[in-house]
């Protein structure tokens, strides 16, 4: 019989244990019909020739903030480390957006002021609206004295997404708020939010969702897992839905405060039963945070911060509450993933894993920790041990983001526990790659060789050598091991037969290059279920993703290129 599609002569890697390689692959409706040599391939109704061009299982980028994809009418501060640039871009944007009632940036420099975090002060003379920045790991957010005042807190005052900074001389806030992310998803903190930063309208967040999955189209990510999704944007993926914009499978975990309550977990069972679910999107994990991050000295770690002398940072709840925490959602049958950076927040969520196997009997959970920058030697085998996954993301392990205020708050005694993603696959842990987007690039080739170097994109102060990883295993990591994070092995993360065809081809063979040419590479083709949802060369009959990307020039605009050019929107 014969199939509808066939891709033939080129390389198919599989990640099929049984058939590594193939050189033909058959898709019929949704699923792989066919997988195989050429000579033996089925008669097709349509063939893709692949011209030596590498076929994959399509990426599950599992942990990627579609929420948080660049916002059209905020000025882009990526990768600025100038305070005087950051004020000329701010002072420019304001005097050309007289209608704008607040003044939005993004991805900020903790470093952007040298010797210390930014302040309000930075910002006198630059515009008399308010100003209001978020830091490239959107965990802090830095304020202008208008915004202070506007937000009620220039002479003291609470607000309910984070913790404004105190001067410790006048008493007075500094403009700097930290644990912003963390409260920004509660129910009060966004509810403030929308009500007062035009940056958390829903139309906008709802623009950012459907941006973020058009890039995530055109490169190659074929599962998304939105991974802090409050309960009141839920409806937001329901509307992309309607609107046919929900391209790539979507997965959302939804937040948990860590102060949320017994009937705040009734609410999320209540949801997961009654929104509609489908093959593109589904709920279920929970979102939790063990601590916060290492920039700003909050992520919590077992030893001083290298830099600061008799701090350590903390935990996101006092310890026994969080594993009391942890094991309740273990009973309920949630499937966890948590934030944790820090070596005491990685030791303190291992801990509480335990502690509900003991307390509730194991079970095949696949409870996840996110991010594992700063690894405890003894915590490694714990990992597979539990049954832990860890999804970590390459490229947050490059010079070009941790070069400075990371490694310094670390200190260099530490640099061994950073990343390490050789130990963990080669320990036997389930590991997941990603891109934490919009923290690192969304692209995963950007990820693919930031693993295979640990070094910048110039290739330049490559680091800790030895938890580098060959292009095999970091595309396992990509593909298959995304697939096993969120108990999809038995239909995703392979080409197989009776498998879902979900797959990208590669405008190139990546095995035949170094790790560079790697970064010129694109995804020319992304299928779900056998159909296109990006299509370069239309070799589908379908169309490119039209992928709005943020002008790298910063003025707050957007470009529309094309999807070839997938590093239009470089953080590095």
């Amino acid at each position: 019989m014969a199939v509808d599609t066939l891709f033939t002569g080129g390389r198919i890697r599989t990640f099929d244990p049984e058939q590594p390689w193939a050189e033909a692959l058959g898709v019929t409706g949704d699923r792989i019909s066919y997988v195989g040599s050429a000579a033996d391939a089925p008669a097709a109704r349509r063939t893709v020739q692949l011209e030596g061009r590498l076929l994959t299982p399509g990426v599950a980028d599992t942990h990627n903030h579609l929420l948080l994809g660049f916002d059209d009418l905020a000025v882009s501060l990526d990768q600025v480390q100038s305070l005087d640039v950051v004020r000329a871009r701010i002072a420019a944007f304001a005097e050309s957006h007289p209608e704008l009632d607040w003044i939005c940036a993004e991805n900020a420099l903790y470093s952007v002021v040298e010797g210390r975090r930014p302040r309000a002060e930075d910002l006198v003379g630059v515009t008399d609206k308010p100003v209001f920045i978020t830091t490239y790991d959107q965990h802090s957010v830095w304020l202008n004295r208008p915004a202070l005042a506007k937000l009620g807190i220039l002479h003291g005052g609470d607000i309910a997404w984070g913790n404004p900074e105190i001067d410790a001389t006048t008493g007075e806030p500094t403009g700097w708020v930290t644990d912003f992310y963390t409260s920004a998803m509660t129910i009060a903190g966004l509810a403030e939010l929308q009500r007062d930063i035009p940056m958390y309208s829903p139309d906008r967040r709802y623009r950012k969702i459907t941006n973020s999955l058009e890039m995530a189209a055109s490169v190659g990510i074929t599962t998304v897992v939105e991974p802090q999704v409050p309960l009141a944007e839920l409806d937001l993926f329901a509307r992309a839905e309607r609107e046919g914009k929900l391209t790539s499978r979507t997965i959302a975990a939804i937040y948990h405060a860590v102060g949320a309550d017994g009937d705040f977990r009734a609410r999320i069972t209540e949801a997961i039963r009654e929104t509609p679910q489908h093959e593109r999107f589904s709920l279920g994990p929970v979102k939790l945070y063990a601590d916060d991050v290492i920039e700003p000295h909050t992520a919590a770690m077992l030893e001083d911060y290298a830099n600061r002398p008799g701090h350590r940072g903390h935990t996101s709840l006092e310890p026994t509450e969080f594993t009391k925490l942890f094991v309740e959602l273990d009973r309920l049958g949630y499937q966890v993933h948590t934030h944790a950076t820090g070596d005491w927040g990685i030791r303190l969520t291992l801990d509480s894993i335990e502690a509900a196997q003991r307390a509730n009997g194991a079970r095949d959970a696949r409870h996840g920790i996110v991010h594992v920058e700063c690894l405890a030697p003894e915590d490694l085998p714990r990992f597979r041990e539990l049954g832990v996954v860890a999804a970590m993301q390459p490229r947050h392990a490059s010079p070009d983001l941790v070069a400075g205020t990371w490694m310094e708050n670390v200190g260099e005694a530490r640099w061994d526990r950073a990343w390490r993603f050789r130990s963990m696959i080669d320990s036997g842990a389930r590991v997941t790659f990603s891109s934490d987007w919009q923290v690192g690039e969304m692209d995963p080739l950007v990820g693919v060789y930031s693993a295979m170097t640990r070094a910048r994109l110039d290739e330049q102060d490559a680091w800790t050598l030895g938890e580098r990883l060959g292009l095999d295993r970091t595309l396992e990591a990509y593909t298959k091991g995304g697939a096993e994070a969120f108990h999809r092995e038995g239909d995703l993360g392979m080409l197989k037969v009776g498998y879902l065809a979900d797959a990208v081809l590669w405008s190139g063979d990546l095995y035949a290059m170094e790790p560079a040419e790697i970064l010129e590479q694109r995804a020319d083709l992304t299928l779900v279920g056998g159909s296109p949802i990006h299509d370069a060369r239309g070799e589908l009959g379908g169309a490119a993703a039209a992928v709005a990307v943020q002008d790298p020039a910063g003025d707050g605009q957007t470009c529309a290129e094309p999807a070839a050019d997938h590093h239009c929107h470089s953080h590095g």
